[in-house]
């Protein structure tokens, strides 16, 4: 029998004939005494997990990265359906194009990577897309750009092509890491967030500054409403805000956790309930409103 990684647990199942493994590589598997064969039961990252997305108006595929690897899971199952292996760098954020032919990926050596979801493959790379490595990604809804944030605080614009992938505009507004990337429906605006302390609204048709959100806080997380007059951003302080497109203006506040920063938010499509995520001492925990 063999397993991946090292054994790190073993256990008997009452009074079947079957017991299970756990490895330090985050793996369970299953085996009877009679045929000692290995079968894979759960599998998770091994690492803090970044970033998470499902594919455009998809609800039984996931995609999420980690340190090393970018994982697709099948939500019915609960499975794991692919693994894409990068070695020793951490991806820190990954996208699904919205016609779901293309996975872009940020990664902390400065690359930009994108792979074919059905298989893994390489599609292309994008080599020093950003100094300090790349922190965030989105693409516009024609799969024709790709915007991406780096822990410089630039904003770079990439046109893709059928077989190029070319610089078309670098914004420079933020003076820490990009932590998040959004963009409107019609791909005319976007909005940015970062470590600074600093939201920015872009106009995406002349790459220019169109509103500065200035808050005593680090923003994690940013989106935009689904009528997309506002965004709600959270980082930090742990307050989920609302804020004004056209002039930058505080809405109203939610005190979003009591004790932990907010890094992760998302919005259903009807705009009726949100959800976050925080990072708590020893767990992880979600909620939502």
């Amino acid at each position: 029998m063999r397993v991946e990684g090292a054994v790190t647990s073993l256990t008997c199942r009452g009074q079947d004939d079957q017991f299970f493994i756990g490895t330090n590589k985050c793996q369970m598997y299953r085996s009877a005494y009679a045929t000692f064969k290995e079968e894979l039961v759960a599998v998770c990252h091994t690492e803090a997990v970044n970033d998470i997305v499902f594919p455009e108006g998809h609800s039984d595929l996931f995609v999420t990265c980690s340190t090393n690897d970018i994982r697709v899971w099948y939500t019915p199952e609960r499975l794991e359906r692919l693994r894409v292996t990068v070695p020793n760098v951490t991806c820190h954020a990954v996208e699904v194009t919205r016609d779901g032919m293309v996975i872009i990926s940020a990664w902390n050596d400065g690359k930009i990577r994108a792979f074919v979801p059905a298989t893994g493959e390489p599609m292309y790379e994008i080599n020093n897309a950003h100094n300090l490595g790349v922190t965030a990604i989105a693409a516009t809804s024609d799969c024709k750009q790709i915007i991406s944030g780096g822990g410089d605080g630039q904003v770079r614009i990439w046109n893709i092509g059928e077989k190029t992938q070319k610089l078309r505009e670098v914004l420079k507004e933020h003076r820490g890491a990009v932590s998040c990337i959004k963009i409107n429906k019609n791909d005319k605006e976007g909005v940015t967030a970062s470590l600074d302390g600093t939201c920015v609204i872009w106009d995406l048709v002349r790459y220019v500054r169109k509103q500065m959100i200035l808050d005593n806080t680090l923003f994690k997380c940013v989106c935009y409403h689904p009528g997309e007059y506002q965004i709600i951003t959270s980082g930090t302080d742990r307050k989920i805000v609302y804020w004004e497109v056209l002039d930058g203006s505080a809405i109203r506040e939610v005190q979003g956790s009591l004790s932990s920063s907010i890094n992760g938010m998302d919005i259903t499509s009807d705009g009726a309930s949100f959800v976050t995520g925080e990072c708590v001492v020893g767990a992880g925990e979600r909620r939502s409103y």
